[in-house]
C-alpha cells in the first residue's frame, strides 16, 4: 500500500549572518512535525536550506572582502552542518537558492507569470529596508525607521524595475483566508490557513486594507547578486520573488510534474513554518504569486513568534544577550535544548530564552525529572523482575491520548509536551505513594506487578517522546528492552 505523502518546509535562511537560535527553533519544530507523520506512517519530505541573493548578501560579501557566491557557499555549510547536531531527522532536502535547477525554476516561474499579463515594467520611488528586504510605507515606519530593524537607515530605491501586479489578488486572497470563517477562533485550529489565529487575521485586515503591487527586480549595474531576469540582462531577480520559488522547485516544479504532483496536489500543499516577520511574504505574496501561475495556495503556514532576551528584549549582538544554541547543544546535549524550544517556549508568541531559565528548567523537567525517573523504575525492574515480564512496547501510531494528538496536529508542541510531562509527574506520585521498592519486600507478587505497570507506562511515555526527544526516547526503550538502568544518567544536574 503506498503510504500517504506529507510535505512540509522550514523558511530558508537567510545567509547573511550565522545560525542563530531562532532558526534552531525552527528547524526543531519542523523536525518534531516531520517525525510524528512519519511514526504515523506517511511518505514525509521534509525541506529546508538556505535562501542567497539580494542586497544584504552582496553588502556582507563586499563588507568580507570575498566574491559573493564564496560568501553564500560559506555560510550555508554551517546552516547544513548545523541540522545534524540538533536531531533533526537525516532524510532532508536541503536547498540552496543558487543551485541551478532552482535558478531555473524561478526563470520558468517568471516567464510564465509574465505571460499571464502578471508582471510589467515601470519607474517608481520608494521607501526600503535593507533588514526585510521589502518596501516600507510611511505608516510602517517608527520614527522613520522599521521597527524590526530600528539602527538600520531607510533607504530611498529610484530606478526603472519589473512589477508584480499584486493588487490583482486582493479578493482572491480574502477568499483564500476566508475559508476558515466558519472555524472556530482558538488559535490551536489546525483548519486554519495561517496559525494561529490572530495572525490569520493580521494578514486579513492587511489584505483588506489594500495592497499594491510590488517590484520584483532590480538593476544589475546596482545589485548584481541575483537571478538574471529572462531576456533582460540589466535585471535580476528581487530576493523575495526568487526565493519563495524554492518551495515548489525543491520537488521538482517544472521539470518533474509526477514528483511535485505527489508532494503538492496530491497533500493538499506544503506545512511552511516561519517567523512573525515573514507573515506577509508568506501568507500573501507568495500566495498570490503562486495563483499567477496557476498553481494551488500552500496547506498552512505555523507563524512562530520571536525568541527574545530577558524581559522580553530583543535579542542582539551589541547587547551581548544572544544564546548560541550549538554552545547548548554541546555542554547540555540535543534534547536538552529540543525539550527548552518544545516545552519551555510558546509555539506561537514570543518567549525569552536565557541561559539561568534554560538550567532551571533541564534540572527540574530532565535531571530531576524524567532522567531521575528513568533511574528509579529501571534499578526497581532489573533487580526485581526479568525481560519476559515486560509487554512489548506499543507503537507510536497506535497510542491513544487525544490531547497528545490533538496538540501536535494543532503545532502546539508546547501543549503535547505538557501532557507528556503530566504522565512524568503521575507516575512519580505514583512511586511516592505506592512505594514499590519496599512493596516488593513483603508482598512479592503485588510488588512486581507494580514495578511492571511503572515499567509499562515508561515505556508508553518514551513512545510518546520519539518525535519531540529522538535521541533520549530511544536510550529509554532500550533500557527497558535490555531489562537495565542506563549506564549513565540520561541528563546530569547541572
Amino acid at each position: 500500500m503506498n503510504k500517504r505523502p506529507f510535505y512540509i518546509t522550514t523558511t530558508l535562511p537567510y545567509v547573511n549572518a550565522e545560525p542563530h537560535i531562532g532558526h534552531a527553533l525552527e528547524f526543531v519544530r519542523a523536525d518534531v512535525i516531520a517525525r510524528h507523520k512519519k511514526l504515523l506512517g506517511f511518505d514525509v519530505f521534509f525541506n529546508t536550506g538556505t535562501d542567497e541573493h539580494g542586497i544584504k548578501i552582496y553588502q556582507k560579501a563586499a563588507e568580507s572582502h570575498m566574491d559573493p557566491q564564496k560568501y553564500v557557499d560559506q555560510i550555508s555549510m554551517k546552516f547544513r552542518e548545523m541540522i545534524p547536531l540538533l536531531g533533526v531527522m537525516s532524510e532532508i532536502n536541503f536547498i540552496r537558492t543558487t543551485d541551478p535547477h532552482h535558478i531555473k525554476a524561478a526563470q520558468e516561474f517568471w516567464n510564465i507569470a509574465k505571460k499571464n499579463g502578471l508582471i510589467y515594467k515601470k519607474n517608481y520611488a520608494i521607501k526600503y529596508c535593507v533588514g526585510c528586504e521589502l518596501e516600507k510605507t510611511e505608516s510602517e515606519l517608527v520614527d522613520g525607521r522599521c521597527p524590526l530593524h530600528p539602527l538600520q537607515d531607510i533607504e530611498t530605491i529610484e530606478e526603472e524595475n519589473y512589477f508584480f501586479r499584486f493588487s490583482l489578488y486582493q479578493k482572491p486572497l480574502m477568499d483564500l483566508y476566508e475559508r476558515d470563517s466558519s472555524a472556530s477562533s482558538n488559535a490551536e485550529n489546525n483548519a486554519s490557513f495561517v496559525i494561529p489565529n490572530t495572525r490569520l487575521n493580521e494578514i486579513r485586515a492587511f489584505v483588506e486594507r489594500g495592497i499594491e503591487d510590488f517590484s520584483i527586480s532590480r538593476l544589475a549595474s546596482k545589485m548584481p547578486w541575483g537571478i538574471p531576469v529572462p531576456d533582460d540582462k540589466d535585471q535580476v531577480m528581487y530576493v523575495w520573488f526568487d526565493a519563495l520559488v524554492n518551495y515548489i522547485s525543491a520537488i521538482g516544479w517544472p521539470r518533474d510534474q509526477a514528483s511535485f504532483k505527489k508532494w503538492w496536489a496530491d497533500t493538499g500543499g506544503v506545512v511552511q513554518y516561519c517567523g512573525k516577520d515573514n507573515l506577509r511574504q508568506q501568507s500573501a505574496m507568495w500566495q498570490a504569486m503562486l495563483m499567477s501561475v496557476g498553481l494551488p495556495p500552500s496547506k498552512v503556514i505555523v507563524i512562530n513568534g520571536f525568541v527574545t532576551g530577558e524581559g522580553g528584549i530583543k535579542m542582539s549582538k551589541s547587547l551581548g544577550n544572544t544564546v548560541n544554541p550549538l554552545d547548548i547543544v554541546s555542554e547540555y546535549g540535543t534534547d536538552a535544548f529540543r525539550y527548552f524550544v518544545t516545552k519551555e517556549i510558546h509555539p506561537f508568541e514570543d518567549s525569552p530564552f536565557t541561559i539561568p531559565k534554560f538550567k532551571e528548567t533541564y534540572n527540574a523537567g530532565l535531571a530531576n525529572g524524567l532522567g531521575n525517573l528513568t533511574s528509579r523504575i529501571m534499578k526497581m525492574s532489573e533487580a526485581n523482575i526479568s525481560k519476559t515480564d515486560i509487554k512489548t512496547a506499543v507503537s507510536y501510531d497506535k497510542l491513544a491520548d487525544k490531547d497528545y494528538f490533538d496538540a501536535i496536529d494543532a503545532f502546539n508542541l508546547q501543549k503535547a509536551m505538557n501532557v507528556i510531562w503530566q504522565k512524568i509527574a503521575i507516575l512519580d506520585q505514583k512511586i511516592q505513594k505506592e512505594q514499590p521498592f519496599v512493596l516488593v519486600k513483603t508482598d512479592k507478587e503485588n510488588g512486581k506487578k507494580l514495578i511492571i505497570d511503572l515499567v509499562n507506562s515508561l515505556s508508553e511515555i518514551a513512545t510518546f517522546l520519539l518525535p519531540l526527544l529522538p535521541e533520549t526516547a530511544e536510550k529509554i526503550l532500550a533500557c527497558i528492552n535490555e531489562n537495565k538502568m542506563p549506564d549513565k544518567p540520561l541528563f546530569l544536574r547541572k
